[in-house]
């Protein structure tokens, strides 16, 4: 990331090459179902923040003709977003290393700006929603679907797992970063300008034998990572036996029959006037 947009780099830190390819899985069906309806054919889209771009394809794929441009900070990540545009053949798909807080856009460029999971992590959001509205046209439309992290699960808990995504909470929380970010979108967007915000909410389950296992190997990178529980100790948000207890915990749980994981999602659409 830039200077200007970079938090703490413990939890900011590239996911391994395996989780990075199972973001592959995403998908807009999935993962913007909320936006969908409104995608039109000939609509320009910039998605803020695109990641590896699993889901920028299938948007791109909703407006063609008209084109998608995708910016993350992570050069990795666009990489394997373009790649993933040429796989899938959706070539009004372009994709590019940028500042959240500086687009290399003019002014009045899109009908449609997306957000997934991006806005959590930057401290000034504000800036963020700016930058949105400038590159906006009068009219456009913004979509956002971010994490509310109090409200994600693992479920069985063994009487501890909760505390995994609490002290991940208090970690985000420290460094700036807004770990419900999904409960705030509506006051955010009201104070950036918006206009006309339609709120909703939903979860993203993980309950398969292949979904339990990723979210198994997820968790350890955010939570339990030596980077991480050393950070979370030195915060005041753990201790090391606590952080021993969660990981033996997690290792039950991925084997357990009922074991799944729910992540979930506030997400809001609003009108830049």
């Amino acid at each position: 990331m830039t200077e200007r947009t970079q938090i703490s780099p413990d939890y900011m830190s590239n996911f391994s090459e395996e989780i990075l390819e199972h973001f592959k899985r995403y998908s807009a069906e999935q993962n913007a179902k909320f936006l969908l309806p409104r995608l039109r054919p000939g609509l320009s889209v910039i998605d803020v923040g695109c990641g590896v771009g699993a889901v920028s394809v299938g948007l791109a794929k909703a407006v063609e003709p008209g084109e998608l441009h995708g910016v993350d900070a992570d050069e990795v990540k666009v990489r394997m977003a373009q790649s993933i545009a040429r796989e899938r053949r959706q070539y009004n798909a372009h994709f590019q290393v940028g500042d959240l807080l500086e687009l290399p856009f003019s002014d009045d460029s899109f009908d449609v700006a997306h957000c997934h999971n991006v806005l959590m992590y930057v401290p000034d959001t504000r800036a963020v929603f700016a930058e949105i509205r400038r590159v906006l046209k009068p009219g456009g439309i913004v979509a956002c679907r971010e994490l509310m992290v109090e409200s994600c699960f693992s479920h069985p808990d063994f009487g501890i797992l909760r505390r995994s995504w609490d002290m991940f909470e208090d970690i985000l929380s420290t460094d700036g970063a807004h770990p419900q970010m999904g409960k705030n979108l509506n006051g955010l967007l009201t104070e950036a300008g918006f206009e006309n915000i339609i709120r909703s909410a939903s979860f993203d389950l993980y309950d398969t034998p292949e979904d339990v296992n990723f979210i198994y190997t997820v968790l350890q990178q955010w939570f339990l990572a030596p980077e991480i529980v050393e950070t979370a100790v030195m915060y005041g948000a753990a201790t090391q036996k606590m952080c021993d207890q969660i990981r033996n915990a997690y290792d039950r749980w991925k084997d357990h029959s009922g074991a799944f994981s729910a992540l979930a999602w506030g997400e809001a659409i609003a009108v830049n006037p």
